[in-house]
């Protein structure tokens, strides 16, 4: 299988579409992937948190990588989770099958590798069991997912995973700009690129030598993250402006996410309702108030579009 490979830039985690009776809209999928790519994309973050991996069964999240993969038409690289079972072994099956499913790069999430009580001793003979049974010719990631808890990669398993040299993913979560600037002289040179999943600390993040944006805003405006990433050494005193901007909207995540954000996919024509499986979001209803929150958000947001239209 030829595998398209990463690069830097923005890569949505995506959300979800479902039906009324819960099941996956597929066809609303598709539209969510050209809404993403009309706003200038990299790539695409498939079977993560935000598209309800833990609520999926497996069949689904497979499904649901294979049809992002073929929507994509090669056009973008694709990288997929979805290895959310306790054991290694049910794990490791269910990365293996998101590699047939056609995923460019495989994303292990950092708490499935051991508990929050258990030292990176663990962690690391854990990933060496899972490296080890991968297909080797396909690049992998770590996602530091807070679900079911946060485990932030210490420099040691950081520095483990540049020297296997199969690692060129890290989705970081830290929010910490002294640890962004520990990881990023770290992975100096080498095969690993970070992408940031903090709003508030993007720019920094990028000063540093980051290579994207990967979380949860591009959702809500995707082309402000696009010219952040790929523009912000060209914008001079803009770059601080549009970081100022997307450090401050991205508080709307503390609304009901996802819904929110399909209640925004909605007012775009996008999706058709704010179903969700995430049992965090499930029983979280948008007010009256939230919804108008949403609504003058975007407005703003098509504003700041046009003023730092790329």
């Amino acid at each position: 299988m030829i595998r398209k490979p990463l690069v830097s830039g923005v890569y949505p985690t995506m959300i979800t579409p479902f039906n009324t009776d819960r099941s996956i809209d597929y066809g609303a999928l598709g539209s969510l992937i050209e809404w993403y790519s009309d706003r200038g994309i990299d790539g695409l973050f498939a079977v993560c948190q935000s598209s309800a991996m833990f609520e999926l069964s497996r069949r689904e999240r497979t499904q649901l990588c294979s049809q992002t993969v073929a929507y994509s038409a090669g056009r973008y690289p694709v990288m997929a989770s979805g290895h959310v079972a306790d054991t290694l072994a049910d794990q490791i099956d269910e990365l293996k099958a998101m590699a047939d499913a056609g995923a460019d790069a495989l994303v292990l999430v950092s708490n499935r590798l051991a508990s929050f009580d258990e030292p990176d001793e663990v962690l690391l003979k854990n990933l060496d069991t899972v490296i080890s049974a991968l297909p080797d010719d396909i690049p992998l990631g770590v996602y530091e997912c807070p679900t079911p808890y946060k485990r932030l990669l210490s420099t040691e398993v950081l520095s483990s995973m540049i020297a296997s040299g199969r690692f060129e993913f890290v989705k970081d979560t830290c929010c910490d700009t002294s640890l962004i600037e520990e990881r990023a002289a770290l992975a100096a040179g080498t095969q690993l690129r970070l992408f940031n999943a903090n709003a508030a600390t993007l720019l920094f993040s990028l000063q540093q030598g980051y290579a994207g944006y990967s979380g949860i805003m591009t959702n809500f405006h995707t082309d402000l993250y696009h010219r952040i990433c790929h523009d912000w050494q060209e914008m001079g005193p803009q770059a601080q402006m549009l970081q100022d901007f997307i450090g401050l909207a991205s508080i709307i995540e503390y609304q009901s996410y996802p819904a929110n954000a399909k209640y925004a996919l909605m007012q775009e024509g996008v999706l058709k309702n704010t179903v969700c499986r995430r049992t965090d979001a499930l029983h979280s209803r948008l007010t009256e108030s939230q919804m108008l929150e949403i609504d003058q958000f975007r407005a703003v947001s098509a504003r700041m579009s046009e003023l730092f239209g790329r």
